[in-house]
């Protein structure tokens, strides 16, 4: 058996490389059809403008991370971030705050929440949902605001549950120093604990925890004008909580002070220390402590939710002023629209009529790339960033690029002696593999810069992604259609002036017309 080596450039062997002809003018119809269709769902979904990111319209940007207390190591899973987003989630909605987002980034341990609420009020917002809000009842055992108290604390007669490890915390204890308050610790509700109160005044001993934050079924902010309680957080136990409070409460009433109090602490600080002066069988109870109408309901809301199931530590806060996010998106936009005009500039100047494709193109990959953010905002709450504008400013180069590869391989038939329909065919051929295998590379990249990447790269990620995708589309859609149809027209046909395929543009020495015998 033998082998017969066939050379491109026979006939033999293009026409094995030539595919079984299309129809572009049925091709081009179909997406003008898909395109309008994409408008028209748009209109009829009411996506009809951009969502814009923080960095755009202006608001406050907060970054949180899993903070692993002594003892807690492993506790840091994708189930604990995931039911830590869904309660901020719900806080932030409970405030009644509009377009606001929570969400993780990253991956395994390393995952982060990252909280972005518009407005002027955002850091107000971001201080509240960020809370643990882990909520106990405890039995006061000491209470002081002497240190020289403290040290008559003997371990050999401490009180029941309490170690001497919890003793010695105690004594070495700084309310007057704010890191060493303890605010927002996730303690052990079965031991007993050494805590100050909010204001740094009193430092408590405290027995381990009764009643839990998961005992809460309901919270809400009253204030009473009859006495001078002022603003108060009223508490509605579970039946099982309300059963618990009652026997705590009919346990602590005869004992001596400051043994008959019950201290109610919120992430590691006593917020207010009551005297039980009767058992508390109702089911309710009261969180008193000199709040405002702001604070009493702030706190109502994050107990409403539940506690967070980890305490987080703030990384970077980002906060822009609506005015300066104007001023970024009108900057974006400028970039975008010069960046876009030099291109079509530079297509109509260096390919002449065919710079018309380009031209097209363009106008269709931004249309699309425009449509497909409008509709994904409605869909999934996409939201587009300064970081975002970026990569769409990098689509051009991309869409770019893809028409000059096919034109200068179209250039190259033409210089080796085919025909203009022929020539269409075959640099097809061989243009479509670099297209796709650039793409490709491109969407490699987004991809692993979204999974790997937090923050507004992951932004760009996504843009970049789907501007590749979009590229794929125009230069298979309606770039290639669109040049088989123009090279069956008479003026590309015979090489005419500006029509980007006379011999000179083609480089060729011997003046003369393109052919047009196929």
């Amino acid at each position: 058996m033998s082998f017969e080596r066939v050379p491109y450039g026979s006939a033999r062997n293009q026409a094995n490389q030539q595919p079984v002809p299309s129809n572009p003018v049925r091709t081009l119809v179909i997406l003008f059809i898909v395109l309008l269709t994409m408008g028209g769902v748009a209109v009829f979904t009411g996506a009809t403008s951009v969502n814009l990111g923080l960095d755009l319209r202006g608001g406050t940007s907060v970054t949180l991370q899993p903070k692993v207390q002594p003892g807690q190591e492993g506790t840091v899973t994708t189930e604990s971030i995931d039911q830590a987003v869904n309660i901020i989630r719900q806080r932030v909605d409970g405030v009644g705050v509009a377009e606001s987002e929570v969400a993780a980034q990253g991956t395994g341990t390393n995952r982060q929440i990252v909280i972005s609420v518009p407005g002027e009020n955002g850091r107000r917002i971001i201080d509240l949902v960020g809370q643990t809000a882990e909520l106990r009842f405890r039995q006061v055992l000491i209470e002081t605001s002497d240190s020289a108290d403290s040290q008559l604390l003997d371990d050999s007669a401490l009180p029941a549950g309490v170690t001497p490890e919890v003793a010695e915390q105690f004594r070495n204890l700084d309310c007057t120093t704010v890191a060493e308050r303890g605010a927002g610790a996730l303690d052990d509700p079965n031991q007993a604990v050494a805590v100050c109160d909010r204001e740094g005044f009193l430092k408590y001993l405290l027995a381990p925890a009764r009643v839990l934050g998961t005992d809460v079924s309901g919270a809400q902010a009253v204030f009473d004008a009859t006495t001078t309680l002022g603003w108060y957080v009223s508490l509605d136990f579970s039946s099982e909580g309300g059963r618990k409070f009652a026997q705590v409460t009919s346990e602590v009433v005869n004992l001596p002070s400051p043994q008959n109090q019950l201290a109610i602490v919120l992430d590691g600080l006593v917020v207010s220390a009551p005297r039980i002066n009767e058992t508390i069988s109702g089911g309710q109870a009261q969180i008193t402590g000199n709040f405002t109408q702001l604070e009493a309901q702030d706190l109502a809301s994050v107990l409403k939710y539940g506690s967070l199931p980890l305490a987080f530590e703030r990384g970077e806060v980002q906060q822009i002023s609506p005015t300066l996010g104007a001023e970024q998106l009108d900057a974006g936009l400028l970039a975008g629209v010069i960046g876009l005009f030099l291109v079509l500039v530079y297509s109509l100047f260096y390919y002449r009529a065919l710079g018309v494709v380009a031209a097209g193109s363009l106008i269709v990959a931004a249309y699309v790339l425009i449509v497909s953010f409008m509709l994904l905002g409605e869909w999934v709450g996409y939201t587009l960033t300064l970081a975002g504008i970026a990569g769409a400013i990098v689509s051009i180069g991309v869409t770019a690029d893809s028409f000059i590869v096919y034109f200068e391989r179209l250039r190259d038939e033409l210089r080796e002696g085919r025909s203009l329909k022929t020539a269409v065919e075959t640099a097809w051929i061989r243009a479509r593999r670099t297209v796709i295998v650039s793409d490709v590379v491109s969407m490699i990249a987004a991809v692993l810069l979204y999974i790997f990447a937090v923050g507004g790269v992951r932004g760009f990620a996504f843009t970049l992604g789907i501007s590749t995708l979009i590229d794929l589309l125009v230069i298979f859609f309606f770039s290639k259609p669109l040049v088989v149809v123009l090279s069956r027209m008479k003026y590309f046909q015979e090489g005419r002036k500006f029509s980007g395929l006379t011999p000179k543009n083609l480089g060729l020495k011997n003046v003369g017309e393109v052919s047009a015998n196929v």
